[in-house]
């Protein structure tokens, strides 16, 4: 892990990026779906990462300084965060060449890399291209998000043509996706499409997040690792993983058996601005629940 102050290397990256505009960023671990052998090894495979949604109160730089604090490597971006760090735009598609730059080379610095992005929802073509290149400039693996149902051919071909899957996200009710069965009509025949398996979500929803699992096995792309304090309530408030009513052991196990290959984002959705100590206590139970199951007591 490389500990150096992220707003002190923005700034020596201002200084470096017209000499290297064109810096292809970090290389992507290129994570592989659900589908991949039964003989995979899935702790070899499964990340640990945060969606830094987690950091929405902080700006893009600021953020990444947080994860860049802990062990962790990889993260979940989302569209929309300002940039901080001098820069003036939003981390996204539109941001211009320079800043692009300038976050790819922070980016290999720090050995951080941006494995997905999300939850986006684009309403047409055109816009759906723009973040496809925008993943596939950063080397992403999969975009998370909630398509219209309209666009459910459009996404799966674009998702092919791209190389980068399609995760769709689990919001409360009353989003169209709340359940299980509704992301598995848009998986149907098209095979870029996937799930973001939102646990928390799933609880909020009144769901058994293993029953939920099982119904997408092979589809798992990824994991959004949310815990609640109240089960069926849309509007229960996220607490620290572990700590809620999440019955995580036979999710940890479930995802096991299917031999999920992928990334576990954190999105803690509470504390605000004082969060990263329960990001770091969510470190702790993850490789503890993950330990158990690589050595269960006989």
């Amino acid at each position: 892990m490389k500990k150096i102050s992220l707003l002190v290397m923005a700034g020596l990256v201002f200084l470096s990026c017209n000499n290297q505009a064109s810096s292809n960023g970090a290389p992507s671990d290129s994570t592989a779906t659900a589908s991949k052998a039964d003989t995979a090894d899935p702790y070899k495979d499964w990340k640990l990462g945060v969606q830094l949604w987690t950091f929405s109160k902080f700006d893009f730089l600021k953020a990444l300084s947080k994860v860049d604090s802990t062990s962790l490597r990889d993260v979940e971006a989302y569209s929309g965060q300002p940039l901080g760090g001098g820069m003036k735009g939003n981390f996204g598609p539109d941001m211009d060449t320079a800043d692009k730059a300038r976050i790819k080379l922070l980016l290999q610095s720090t050995d951080l890399h941006i494995v997905a992005m999300g939850v986006i929802v684009p309403k047409d073509l055109n816009e759906w291209k723009k973040y496809f290149e925008f993943a596939k400039e950063f080397n992403m693996s999969y975009l998370t998000a909630e398509p219209i149902k309209s666009q459910w051919g459009m996404v799966d071909s674009l998702a092919g043509i791209y190389g980068i899957k399609v995760a769709i996200h689990d919001h409360p009710k009353p989003n169209v996706y709340w359940h299980p069965d509704s992301v598995l009509a848009a998986i149907q025949g098209h095979p870029n499409i996937g799930a973001c398996a939102d646990i928390g979500h799933w609880v909020r929803n009144g769901l058994d997040p293993v029953a939920c699992l099982k119904k997408l096995a092979g589809h798992v792309y990824g994991v959004h690792l949310k815990d609640v304090v109240k089960a069926d309530d849309v509007n229960a408030a996220d607490t620290v993983v572990g700590e809620g009513v999440v019955n995580w052991t036979p999710i940890f196990q479930e995802l096991k058996r299917q031999h999920f290959v992928g990334m576990f984002s954190i999105e803690h959705e509470s504390n605000w601005y004082n969060s990263l100590p329960d990001i770091l206590t969510t470190i702790v139970f993850y490789n503890k629940q993950v330990a158990a199951i690589k050595h269960p007591q006989q």
